[in-house]
């Protein structure tokens, strides 16, 4: 027998909340155990509750739904959270995906629509618009031809990895130490890294390091 999958409900408008509890309650192995309006009341029912999976209304009157997502994930790394939304997240899309939600939906979703993300986290997937898809390949296909590495690059960070400071890198290879700083400029500009540690973190996970 297929396990019953405890939801909660997240959302400060009273129609709205109950109209997704009313089509929740028609899925196989979904089990509404409550609704509520803000954060606060969101994070006492989970840890009473202990809900699988919280249908979570982005904008609330205490919180946004990224920071009571944020909790969750921190407290209960296994929930299953959905953001539902009735404004545009494109911006924070790449946030709520390194949060681990297991999907973002907006109001305007079909019933349909809101089924299928249910089923999908059910069996173990999700779902994203098609037009977000299609630009995480474009952007897959740009950093794989941007990643390539000259072999003075490779050793650079090689170095770097190990400890070596930029002048010990310039007196290595024979440039000046500002060379060297504007080639790794280069490097972490390539990998869209924001510091020199995310540089690092994304170089050792790559072909190049040895």
């Amino acid at each position: 027998m297929s396990e019953i999958v405890k939801t909660l409900v997240v959302d400060d408008h009273p129609l709205f909340a109950r109209a997704t509890k009313s089509l929740l309650d028609e899925i196989d192995r979904i089990e509404v155990i409550g609704v509520v309006s803000n954060a606060k009341e969101c994070l006492e029912q989970v840890k009473l509750q202990q809900p699988g999976l919280v249908f979570l209304d982005y904008q609330l009157p205490d919180q946004t739904g990224t920071e009571v997502a944020y909790q969750l994930k921190q407290l209960y790394p296994h929930i299953h959270i959905v953001i539902f939304t009735g404004i545009e997240l494109a911006g924070i899309y790449n946030k709520l995906i390194e949060m681990k939600v297991s999907g973002v939906l907006s109001k305007e979703s079909s019933e349909r629509t809101i089924k299928n993300m249910v089923y999908c986290i059910l069996d173990g997937y999700t779902m994203i618009p098609l037009s977000f898809f299609n630009q995480m390949q474009l952007n897959e296909a740009d950093a794989g031809e941007e990643c390539e590495l000259q072999e003075e690059e490779v050793l650079m960070m090689n170095m770097l990895v190990k400890g070596a400071t930029h002048e010990q890198i310039a007196e290595r290879i024979f440039m000046s130490k500002r060379t060297v700083d504007n080639y790794l400029r280069k490097i972490y500009d390539k990998w869209g890294a924001k510091s020199r540690t995310e540089a690092l973190e994304k170089f050792i996970k790559s072909k190049y390091y040895t």
